[in-house]
């Protein structure tokens, strides 16, 4: 299903002095559409031995977003894709012929457009060990190019 599948992610850690720690998330798409990463975000954040914290998720790019979204129905996925990009279409709609910043491909303004409108940093509490998420509640990046890219999301638990 388009959307939902993660092509590779690997993780590297770094440990700051104190009880700051710091690693990093490659996450490879396939195109526009959602990324749930949340098994592996849970899974360091419980390596960590950290009882009591914050986490900090930062996406490293200008043409992606990041998001906490219903993990429950992929059509709550299918359906937040075809919302933005009829929200903002490639720059080959009419609708988009005042946009200049087209000499990167039709996708590219709309991709920065709706990283403007979305966030790329994430703040979530960590309880008893764990991310204080919510029962239907994923960890997900939000894609908006058509290519294929690799993101690095960087994540900060202190």
């Amino acid at each position: 299903m388009f959307g939902l599948h993660i092509a590779s992610l690997a993780c590297a850690d770094w440990f700051a002095r104190g009880a700051i720690l710091q690693t990093q998330f490659m996450i490879s798409t396939a195109g526009q559409g959602l990324y749930e990463f949340t098994p592996n975000v849970s899974g360091w954040v419980s390596s960590r031995n950290v009882n009591s914290g914050l986490l900090t998720l930062f996406v490293q790019h200008t043409s992606c977003s990041l998001l906490i979204q219903e993990n429950a129905d992929p059509e709550v996925q299918t359906d937040l894709r075809n919302f933005f990009h009829r929200m903002v279409p490639p720059t080959t709609d009419p609708s988009m012929s005042y946009l200049t910043h087209t000499y990167e491909g039709p996708d590219d303004i709309p991709a920065h457009i709706k990283a403007a409108m979305m966030p790329v940093s994430l703040s979530i509490p960590v309880t008893a060990g764990r991310l204080a998420l919510g029962t239907w509640q994923g960890i997900y990046l939000f894609e908006h190019r058509d290519a294929p890219h690799t993101r690095k999301v960087v994540a900060h638990l202190s």
